[in-house]
């Protein structure tokens, strides 16, 4: 076999790990079995006895301390992973580990666009480290960018793909996706690009109206990226068009070379398409380039290299993202020292713009597999004072009516949660610092 990695000879590094007995959280799990130098110390789970059944299904430790989500001996402790996914939750687990020298793993995405800046601030402050865990888009893609970005090469546009795939059958004429089928016989006609990208890019988007494919989730996961990278949204809930791997590079270009953004320097998501038996994406990473010399490009493209029709631009990914598989990486850069993300700044803001009238008293709760909130929509802008981050939202209330497509301010808001309202205002009071 291949000779083990050098990161196993090192002491071992303790974990606390909340929101533990998740998907994510058993991932992480099933993977420190194999990283013995990596210690699972505390695990903080509201279902004890279901955190029990893991613990045994996954032959570890029973001895495990398991807590029910209250105070967490923070002593025997190097490293919080963050995986509750909960806003008020996690900022307080997170703003207590740094408050006792721990370094911090986010892995709750929703916890990164309300707190992430005043975090990342709190622990550059205590000299620990406070970073995106890797095996989720965010880290992910941040890598790919250090990496691009490294060579030299002009980026035009970064993002990843939907978390689940467009299965076009063309034997049944039906797209599936997460379980669900919609009759779409025309993709039969544009499963090649064609002269117009952008024509055949919206004839997809209406073939497969039927089918939910933007998330709150994943415009959650791009301000991550946002934050860190300087990256916009071209169009504030994101293009996501419908498009085969071997497109990218023709689709995120230039709208005066033929694709779809008006500008550059932008972060997106896209639907992957594909027929049966065709490799997933699998909510993997991309970036688009501007290339350079044609000799070198054409080469590449006679090797596989996803290339523009013109030559101009050219696509790299990681079809891949595998939770907490990939976590220990980011466990081992806090404790060394050698993330790769940059620190967090309030350049875009994950809000909330409402899709109809709302009446006040109307509560909003954060609900679902992806997150999200009703009687909002969640767009990326630029930060304006006094508008509200969309996960404050979650157990809060309107004060006051707020018309149909309007952005909810805090003002209007009542009850919400103060832990991560105080990092908010501490995030953006850190914003106007000079300097910042």
């Amino acid at each position: 076999m291949i000779h083990s990695h050098g990161t196993r000879d090192r002491e071992p590094v303790r974990i606390a790990l909340t929101g533990a007995n998740g998907g994510y959280g058993r991932t992480l799990l099933a993977q420190l079995r194999r990283t013995p130098e990596l210690v699972p110390a505390a695990l903080v789970e509201p279902d004890a006895d279901g955190m029990r059944r893991t613990l045994a299904e996954l032959g570890l430790d029973d001895t495990t301390v398991v807590t029910d989500g209250a105070a967490v001996d923070w002593r025997g402790v190097d490293v919080l992973v963050e995986a509750t996914g909960q806003v008020a939750v996690g900022t307080g687990y997170a703003e207590s580990a740094l408050d006792n020298g721990v370094h911090v793993v986010m892995v709750s995405k929703e916890v990164d666009t309300v707190a992430g800046v005043a975090l990342a601030a709190k622990a550059e402050v205590a000299g620990l480290r406070y970073l995106p865990g890797d095996g989720d888009q965010p880290a992910n893609l941040l890598r790919l960018v250090d990496w691009v970005s490294a060579t030299g090469l002009e980026i035009v546009a970064i993002g990843k793909s939907g978390e689940y795939d467009l299965v076009f059958d063309p034997a049944t004429g039906t797209v599936t996706q997460a379980g669900v089928s919609i009759d779409a016989p025309g993709l039969a006609d544009l499963l090649e690009l064609g002269p117009d990208p952008r024509s055949t890019v919206d004839r997809r988007a209406a073939l497969v109206a039927g089918l939910k494919r933007s998330a709150a989730a994943d415009l959650c996961e791009m301000t991550v990226v946002a934050m860190r990278t300087g990256a916009v949204p071209d169009t504030e809930g994101l293009h996501y068009p419908v498009a085969r791997i071997a497109e990218l590079a023709d689709i995120y270009a230039a709208r005066e070379d033929g694709g779809i953004l008006g500008r550059t320097g932008v972060v997106d998501v896209f639907s992957a398409l594909r027929l049966p038996g065709e490799a997933s994406f699998a909510g993997g990473v991309f970036a688009v380039v501007r290339t350079g010399d044609p000799v070198t490009w054409e080469l590449l493209r006679g090797k596989g290299h996803v290339v523009s029709r013109s030559g101009e631009y050219a696509c790299f990914y990681w079809p891949y993202h595998a939770m907490g598989v990939e976590t220990p990486l980011t466990i081992h850069a806090a404790v060394d020292g050698t993330g790769v993300a940059p620190r967090p700044r309030p350049s875009t803001l994950l809000a909330a713009r409402t899709a109809t009238a709302l009446d006040p008293g109307t509560s909003f709760q954060v609900t679902g597999h992806h997150h999200e909130i009703n009687g909002v929509a969640p767009v990326m802008v630029a930060p304006t004072a006094g508008i509200a981050p969309y996960y404050l939202l979650g157990g809060a209330r309107l004060g006051r009516a707020v018309a149909a497509g309007e952005l909810v301010r805090l003002d209007d808001l009542d009850g919400v949660a103060p832990g991560p309202l105080a990092a908010w205002a501490a995030s953006t009071a850190s914003s106007r610092e000079p300097g910042v």
